[in-house]
């Protein structure tokens, strides 16, 4: 973990996030690597927090303590179902959306950023994507300061979801969360990952045709992403990692990126 931030820390990023395991299964190393990250960096840390089997009391005490130790940035999530279940059953006093954890973090910690999730290519929870934007909208409106997305190998898929926010008078910062694939099992695990992630047929066409260089395509690809976004106006780019850096610093390097202040418009 530690050699991947110093690989990529001479990008100079925003921030550098850190995950819940699924269904909240991962608490105390997600709070006890954030803290670690804050004290040995000079990175920024985004942590994020779920609803999964946090009283409100709990999220109040971790958040406090998250405070105490000077991380002051969340992202804001519901989460999965623990075990995988079916249906999302908040725990005692807790919260049963995203939007109530959103407002209950402003309200108690107002000096805090927060940070939700946006879905380009929709939520397989909710495929009325009229809907799907409109609890979007109560997110921001309930103290979201920006939204980052799923992760998404089509920009037009991202374009449409961004015409669809401003539509809703979502005003907020959209950042394009962007995963090259480097693997075929890597492309499988995206894809569950991703709840599904819709991969393009050409990518999956240039894959099978040269298996042996999926990671060169998969980096091309994502390389190519990020300068129609740039072009079009993206806010900002997060790089969903998986701990590895070689990957973003090809991706990087091949576009002249050299400081994370390019990927922000």
């Amino acid at each position: 973990m530690f050699n991947t931030i110093t690989q990529l820390q001479d990008f100079n990023p925003d921030h550098v996030s850190v995950t819940y395991g699924a269904g909240g299964t991962t608490r105390s190393k997600t709070h006890d690597l954030v803290c670690e990250i804050q004290k040995k960096t000079n990175l920024s840390v985004v942590s994020h927090l779920t609803c999964v089997g946090h009283s409100r009391q709990e999220i109040r005490e971790l958040l406090q303590d998250y405070s105490q130790s000077g991380i002051e940035n969340i992202l804001a999530l519901r989460g999965d179902p623990p075990h995988g279940g079916a249906n999302f059953i908040p725990a005692q006093d807790g919260f049963a959306y995203a939007e109530e954890l959103v407002a209950f973090i402003r309200q108690e910690f107002p000096h805090m950023g927060i940070g939700v999730a946006g879905f380009p290519e929709g939520h397989p929870a909710c495929p009325n994507r009229l809907k799907e934007i409109e609890y979007l909208k109560r997110k921001v409106d309930a103290g979201a300061d920006y939204i980052c997305t799923q992760l998404f190998f089509d920009n037009r898929d991202f374009y449409d979801f961004r015409e669809r926010c401003e539509l809703a008078g979502i005003t907020v910062p959209i950042l394009a969360g962007l995963m090259p694939i480097t693997s075929l099992a890597n492309m499988r695990k995206i894809s569950e990952l991703a709840l599904g992630s819709r991969i393009p047929a050409k990518l999956l066409k240039s894959i099978h045709r040269s298996e042996e260089y999926v990671e060169n395509i998969g980096i091309h690809w994502a390389a190519e992403q990020v300068n129609d976004l740039l072009e079009e106006g993206v806010k900002g780019i997060h790089f969903y990692t998986l701990n590895k850096a070689e990957q973003i610093q090809r991706i990087c390097s091949s576009i002249g990126i050299v400081d994370s202040d390019q990927l922000n418009t």
